[in-house]
C-alpha cells in the first residue's frame, strides 16, 4: 500500500530489511535507469521513531524526521549551517528536527541530511498506524 505521493510504501514480506532494501534498489535503478536510494523500517521501527519523538508539543506538521540508513553523525548538530528557531535531536538512525516557521522558510542545512529523507510527524504517525494494522 501506498501513502501519499512521497514514496512511501507499506508491506508485509518475511524476507529481512537489508534483502528487501537490496531488491528495491536493484529493480528502482532498472526501471530508472540510475540509482534510487532506498530505506526501509519495520513497523516496529516505525513506531519507535514516532514514540521517540523528543519534540512532542511542537506541531506535528513542523516537526520531521530525517531518516537515515544508519546512525547519526555525532556532529550533526556543529556541522549545521542556518540554525536559527530549530530544534535538533539525534535519533538511533534518525535526525529529529523541528522548524518553528515551516520547512519552506527555513535556512537550515544539514550536511548530514544528503544521503536521508524527510517525512513529517503528520505523516510518520499515519506510516505507524497502518504498518501496525498489518
Amino acid at each position: 500500500m501506498t501513502y501519499i505521493a512521497s514514496g512511501n510504501v507499506v508491506f508485509d514480506c518475511p524476507a529481512d530489511a537489508s534483502t528487501i532494501k537490496a531488491e528495491l534498489e536493484q529493480r528502482l535503478a532498472n526501471l530508472a535507469g540510475k540509482p534510487v536510494g532506498v530505506l526501509v523500517r519495520t513497523a516496529a521501527e516505525t513506531a519507535q521513531v514516532r514514540a521517540g519523538n523528543p519534540f512532542p508539543a511542537e506541531d506535528p506538521r513542523h516537526t520531521y524526521v530525517l531518516f537515515l540508513n544508519g546512525p547519526p553523525c555525532a556532529d550533526v548538530v556543529d556541522t549545521a549551517v542556518g540554525l536559527t528557531d530549530e530544534q535538533i535531536a539525534l535519533g538511533r538512525q534518525e535526525i529529529y528536527v523541528t522548524y518553528p516557521a515551516g520547512m519552506g522558510r527555513s535556512k537550515l542545512k544539514l550536511p548530514a541530511a544528503r544521503t536521508g529523507t524527510a517525512r513529517n510527524m503528520t505523516t510518520v504517525a499515519k506510516l505507524a498506524e497502518i504498518s501496525a494494522s498489518g
